[in-house]
């Protein structure tokens, strides 16, 4: 619930900027190319959280099932390096699309 305070009070923050400085045009491409950034940022940085605890996630139900089954490890082992690398190809679109984004 905090997160999306957080988040409303973030957008609020950048429609106030973006009003204030609608009489100066210069000041309105500025705060635009700002919001940019943080756009590209919180593309990159989420891509990278939500990765992490995805893959954390894979490993630790692996080692889980690897524990309770031990003679279907080598199925559990191969699965496990397929669904990360699959979570692992979209945080790394989520960063490529945030860094074409700042530019």
């Amino acid at each position: 619930m905090k997160l999306t305070h957080l988040a409303l009070a973030m957008t609020a923050g950048l429609v106030f900027v973006n009003f204030a400085s609608a009489a100066d045009p210069v000041a309105a491409v500025e705060a635009v190319n700002q919001g940019k950034g943080l756009g590209a940022g919180l593309a990159c940085g989420l891509g990278a959280v939500g990765a992490g605890i995805g893959i954390g996630r894979i490993g630790g139900s692996a080692v889980e099932a690897i524990a309770r089954q031990p003679e279907m490890a080598p199925r559990i082992f191969i699965n496990m390096i397929l669904t990360a690398a699959f979570v692992e190809g979209v945080a790394l679109f989520a960063v490529v699309a945030g860094f074409m984004n700042f530019t």
